[in-house]
């Protein structure tokens, strides 16, 4: 079966078509990948990445227990690949996308199939992971539906809003502006414009609601860079699903969705069509100073209830007075009622940035900026027997960390910067236990955070895939290594990853070893590219990394500050 929607009402119909016959289907989506010229904010013409000649990509819609299979054709003049974000990827490692972690881009001309056993049910996304190609347009909601009869909660419609900032510039050339080392830094500041369900923001076709109905609302954020805080007048929003992830109902009036991050909230409509309403999403982030209509951005759309209807503007609370509640998530508890977990294992990790040798301002975890090795991490824990089991195999620069199979992992992330990083972690979701004011010594605080409230989880602490850490906290989560592969940890800021904030959690390489079957296509990729399928991250045996490029050294190294991930 072919499924190409061509509008959100075909492809929801069609969804609800399959759930009634109550089958698993395959689901069969074609992308072919290349460049399109757009004009999507109104006001700058640029070349971006679309598929199918199109952009934005319409979403992707199935039930769980379908299979997903997901054909790329690369037409692009750089290679390709494609991460099903949220999808844990159980026994299917190679089929998560990102490039050199575990597959080799589909180089130009190629074409490959990623398929997805949809065992999880909820909002999702799918977006390009090579090239930083998310930023520039390759990237669509993917939502995965409760089979009839299993939703935990019951609402009258499902409603999709994505959220996306968009550029003037390519992000080859930001990034550029950013790493050159005979540029300014940071580079000036680039105002984007903000992006609802593919379009200008304040150009979105409005919300319909009836009277006395339930509507389950999907955000999704896909921005590359900026956080959006949406509301809606005169209504709560009960919050259901964080990440993929059910959670207990807990009503506020708005939520701060921050890059990669998504949500589902029930809205109950009003008693009667007598006003209509306005939402609000406002595109802002704390590291670009504010400047009228420029940042933060505030789009507006309607929310209809009849089409002769007044526009009620006096609803309160508004946003930001003293009565409005933004969600928290560590005021969320998953609605399975899992206790938190014992962990058998610690570790401590610190995100930040550093001036290096190079002339380069790079990011870093415990002073290790990520570098992709000459060898896909996945094909070197494949191919070196018991040497797998030693981090030092991946690369100096790889920065792996080496989990036993089902240990019950804590990290400890320490954010002692100005900035708020959302680190996402592939294969898995974690728990969100704590947040608290930054332990370091290494900069000075800012006295409104030397003092911040610790924050702790109720009794089933929610799940979820990317955590904003805000600036001077820490963050303490947890998660159990109970899916063997090779599973990236970076922050979503796609410039930040670039930067090199970025590390991989190679998870039970021996289990790996007995289980795990590449596709040989998967193999022809990296051939057709001269990019060695076997051995330590350099293509050699044991320890010797000669190919390997040099770790830049940091110029000025922070009294204090941690080298490798500190483990016990």
């Amino acid at each position: 079966m072919k499924w190409i929607p061509s509008a959100p009402a075909r492809a929801a119909l069609a969804v609800a078509v399959l759930a009634a016959l109550g089958a698993c289907k395959r689901v069969v989506v074609e992308w072919d990948v290349g460049y399109v010229v757009v004009n999507r904010d109104g006001h700058n013409l640029r070349r971006a990445i679309g598929a199918n000649g199109k952009l934005p990509i319409p979403p992707v819609r199935a039930v769980v227990g379908d299979t997903l299979e997901l054909r790329v054709r690369n037409s692009l003049d750089e290679s390709t690949s494609i991460h099903a974000h949220g999808l844990f990827q159980r026994n299917a490692t190679h089929m998560d996308g990102p490039a050199m972690a575990t597959q080799c881009g589909i180089p130009p001309g190629g074409s490959f199939a990623y398929v997805y056993n949809l065992d999880q049910a909820g909002t999702f996304w799918l977006h390009g992971h090579d090239h930083h190609q998310n930023s520039d347009g390759l990237r669509a909601p993917l939502v995965v539906y409760d089979r009839p009869g299993e939703a935990p909660f019951r609402y009258d419609q499902d409603i999709l809003l994505s959220m996306e900032d968009w550029y003037r510039e390519e992000f080859a050339e930001r990034a550029m502006q950013t790493l050159d080392p005979h540029s300014p830094f940071p580079p000036p500041h680039g105002y984007g414009f903000g992006l609802l369900n593919g379009v200008d923001g304040n150009l979105t076709r409005p919300l319909h609601f009836t009277p006395g109905r339930a509507y389950r609302l999907r955000l999704v954020n896909m921005s590359s860079l900026m956080w959006f805080k949406f509301s809606i007048a005169g209504h709560k929003l009960d919050v259901i699903e964080i990440d993929g992830e059910y959670t207990s109902r807990l009503p506020v009036d708005g939520i701060n969705v921050g890059p990669a991050q998504r949500y589902s909230v029930l809205v109950a409509a009003r008693p009667t069509a007598k006003f209509n309403y306005r939402y609000t999403a406002v595109m802002h982030t704390n590291f670009i100073p504010p400047a009228p209509g420029l940042s933060p951005r505030v789009y507006t759309g309607d929310v209809v209830y009849s089409a002769g209807a007044p526009l009620n503007l006096a609803t309160k609370p508004v946003p930001d007075s003293p009565g409005f509640k933004w969600l928290d998530d560590i005021e969320l508890c998953a609605l399975d009622g899992a206790p938190a977990l014992v962990p058998d294992r610690q570790i401590t990790l610190e995100v930040g940035s550093n001036l290096y040798t190079t002339g380069q301002r790079l990011d870093h975890i415990n002073n290790i900026t990520y570098a992709p090795p000459n060898v896909p991490t996945l094909y070197t824990a494949l191919t070196t027997g018991s040497d797998a089991l030693d981090p030092r195999i991946y690369g100096p620069q790889t920065h792996a960390v080496v989990l036993g199979h089902n240990q019950a992992i804590e990290l400890f992330i320490n954010n002692p910067t100005a900035l708020p990083h959302p680190l996402h972690l592939h294969g898995h979701t974690f728990q969100v236990l704590e947040y608290g004011p930054v332990a370091t010594t290494v900069v000075q605080v800012p006295a409104e955070f030397r003092n911040a409230t610790v924050r702790r989880a109720r009794h089933a602490p929610p799940r979820r895939d990317t955590v904003v850490v805000p600036e001077y906290n820490y963050v303490k989560l947890r998660f159990r290594a109970d899916n063997p592969g090779v599973w990236f940890f970076h922050c979503h800021m796609d410039i930040h990853f670039a930067m090199g904030m970025g590390m991989v959690f190679v998870e039970a390489p021996d289990v790996l070893q007995r289980t795990l079957r590449v596709p040989d296509e998967m193999y022809d990729f990296c051939h057709a590219q001269d990019i060695s399928v076997e051995g330590n991250a350099a293509g050699r045996s044991g320890l010797d990394f000669k190919g390997l490029s040099t770790p830049p050294a940091i110029a000025v190294r922070p009294a204090g500050a941690p080298g490798r991930a500190q483990q016990h």
